[in-house]
């Protein structure tokens, strides 16, 4: 079965400047539980864990790309990208 890879974007939307974690996954559902637990890490430290960004590739070679395009990014290159698609900063992860 083939599955996408997502190049994704989460943030702590409970701090007054949210923290933003760029990273690249094939099973984005499970990675963003990972990042719930809080168990280590960047995400851990800061409690990263709202889907505000995610775009969809066919292969590991154009997410890889994008992610590092993204991660090479200003902070407000990267708020331009998560608000032209999602202007409110909605938990993607969760119900619409």
């Amino acid at each position: 079965m083939w599955r996408p890879f997502h190049v994704y974007i989460v943030a702590n939307l409970r701090a007054p400047r949210p923290v933003l974690y760029v990273g690249v996954t094939r099973s984005l559902e499970r990675r963003l539980i990972q990042h719930a637990s809080f168990e280590s890490g960047f995400t851990g430290r800061y409690k990263v864990d709202a889907l505000v960004c995610v775009e969809e590739f066919d292969t590991a070679c154009a997410a890889f790309a994008r992610e590092t395009q993204i991660k090479a990014w200003s902070r407000e290159k990267k708020i331009r990208l998560i608000e032209s698609t999602n202007p409110n900063w909605r938990d993607l992860s969760g119900p619409a």
